[in-house]
């Protein structure tokens, strides 16, 4: 979607989606939160194309999303690493997830579960102002002009 008048749009959504809004850059997320770090990784994991993975960890380099540190000198290799952006896209993955779970389910699919409890984890989207399941309500868009 790397389409420029999306960076500057007032909707947070698509100033969002304008750089991590493709299939490859949101698995490449999913991946580094299950520890992947290094390009190999995660190439054999995704099937990706090595010019599209480079472009892809570029631009998640370059917002902040990951952050590219080297890990050899001889020869140089360098590893990604999640900011404390990257780690905040959690729950977006986990959102996407649940829904991908309710529309797009079937056959054997990938549980996530929490580490210490053992139990599964079942993503709700929950509006910390009201407490109430976000979906529920109705919502109201207002942009910049109208304050």
């Amino acid at each position: 979607m790397e389409d420029d008048n999306y960076f500057n749009d007032p909707c947070p959504i698509a100033r969002s989606l304008a750089f991590v809004g493709d299939a490859w850059s949101i698995l490449i997320l999913r991946d580094a939160h299950a520890g992947l770090t290094r390009f190999d990784q995660f190439r054999k994991s995704l099937g990706i194309a090595p010019t599209i993975l480079t472009r892809r960890l570029a631009t998640l380099t370059e917002e902040g999303l990951l952050e590219k540190c080297r890990y050899s000198e001889r020869p140089p290799r360098d590893e990604y690493l999640l900011t404390a952006a990257g780690h905040d896209f959690l729950p977006v993955l986990f959102m996407i997830g649940a829904w991908g779970r309710k529309y797009r389910g079937g056959g054997k699919l990938v549980r996530f579960l929490d580490a210490e409890k053992g139990t599964e984890i079942k993503a709700v989207a929950v509006d910390e102002v009201t407490g109430a399941k976000i979906g529920t309500r109705p919502i109201r868009i207002v942009t910049p002009d109208e304050g």
